[in-house]
């Protein structure tokens, strides 16, 4: 599958995506997101730090450092927070004996899922479209998604 780069996006394509990106860094975006978060007793950072993780995947804080870009004591902040929540825990690395690995709990699954379930709920403006363009809107905009993961396997395969 060939993906479309930014430099080939038209003009209706530029437009979209500006669309798209008035509408995730609202105020009305931002106050939902503040929302989930105090709902679920978390900090912005470390409901990223949370969704970021996966079930049945354990990382050492040196990779979690590289994916979410920040520094080891950043990381280290985020960590601690998550574990004083019951939302995470340490492991030993199964190949480093001086290393350390995070891990979700079950609670952090839970909690993860309940966390991206508040914030897919859809804003109300959503409503201003009839069914069958919200079922359009969701059909490209999955076809753009499953563009971003497929262009991201092939990366990480060569």
């Amino acid at each position: 599958m060939r993906v479309t780069t930014a430099r080939s996006a038209t003009s209706a394509g530029r437009e979209a995506w500006r669309y798209l990106y008035d509408i995730l860094f609202s105020d009305e975006s931002h106050e939902h997101m503040h929302h989930a978060c105090e709902s679920l007793g978390l900090t912005p950072g470390l409901m990223k730090a949370l969704i970021s993780m996966q079930p049945d995947e354990s990382k050492p804080m040196k990779v979690l450092a590289t994916q979410w870009r920040c520094d080891a004591s950043y990381v280290t902040s985020l960590v601690d927070g998550l574990e004083e929540r019951g939302l995470v825990e340490r492991r030993l690395s199964p190949t480093d004996r001086r290393a350390k690995t995070i891990a979700l709990t079950p609670e952090g699954d839970r909690t993860r899922l309940e966390v991206l379930a508040r914030l897919h709920e859809p804003p109300a403006e959503l409503g201003v479209l009839t069914a069958a363009e919200q079922r359009s809107l969701r059909d490209l905009l999955a076809k753009v998604v499953n563009a971003s993961h497929a262009e991201r396997m092939d990366r990480s395969a060569s």
